[in-house]
């Protein structure tokens, strides 16, 4: 309980010299623009493959574990609707990154203290963790609304993709299905909860990475808590702003 409460407190310290006011702005805007390209741009093509095959597996499993004479034709498309807006392509899909993007950061800042690059910014009179870890934060929380954009639009091409070539149903009535009850209040709950998940990712591997102490094997676990820390605190803030955006 001390050492959670000790590292609390750590990381709220770490986040308090993280958004000072950046020492330059030009160089700040230039790690900026690096870090959006390695941490969001990279990211799109595993989003949009993972996304696509998901929502593909969700039409076809959805379309032999509930037909039914008694259920409408366009329910297949109605619950894949819903499944990709309100949990895949906000919650999973960060889920996913915070291991891709969460294991990067925590391993890049890890290496850089090891090899005392930190230190040297630090000797220099630099703001180490305003100049390293804001750019960070910033380019997940400006890019994760798109990641989640294009995840929710490749689900949907995915489980057009069923019907057109696995001819499960027709694609009359998953279109159908897809705009029937549409709540636009869904849609950006999806994108509200990813900007807090995007936040949650960035600086807690940014922390794990910053602070750890040894060599490579230390870098190694230190990228491993990153990724289960992010994970766990993803799905327990899921539950509490579900909660709030739809209670």
């Amino acid at each position: 309980m001390i050492k959670a409460l000790r590292t609390v407190g750590a990381y709220m310290i770490l986040m308090g010299r993280t958004f000072a006011r950046p020492e330059r702005i030009r160089m700040f805007f230039r790690q900026y623009l690096k870090e959006i390209e390695q941490l969001g741009v990279n990211s799109i093509g595993i989003v949009l493959l993972i996304s696509f095959f998901i929502g593909a597996v969700i039409t076809i499993q959805i379309k032999l574990n509930i037909e039914s004479p008694w259920m409408p034709r366009w329910t297949v498309g109605y619950v894949t609707r819903e499944i990709m807006l309100l949990e895949f392509s906000s919650s999973i899909m960060c889920l996913i990154l915070a291991g891709k993007v969460g294991s990067n950061i925590a391993s890049e800042l890890g290496t850089m203290r090891v090899t005392q690059q930190i230190d040297a910014l630090e000797i220099m009179g630099v703001n180490s963790a305003n100049y390293l870890i804001l750019p960070k934060v910033a380019a997940m929380v400006t890019t994760i609304p798109i990641l989640v954009t294009f995840s929710i639009f490749a689900g949907i091409i995915g489980a057009f993709a069923t019907c057109w070539f696995g001819g499960i149903m027709t694609a009359t009535d998953l279109e159908y299905g897809l705009q029937y009850m549409f709540v636009e209040w869904f849609v950006w709950c999806g994108i509200i909860k990813s900007l807090f998940f995007a936040f949650i990712i960035a600086s807690v591997a940014s922390y794990f990475g910053y602070t750890v102490e040894g060599g490579s094997i230390e870098v190694g676990k230190a990228s491993t808590d990153a990724v289960v820390s992010s994970s766990v605190l993803i799905l327990f803030s899921d539950l509490i702003l579900t909660k709030l955006l739809m209670g």
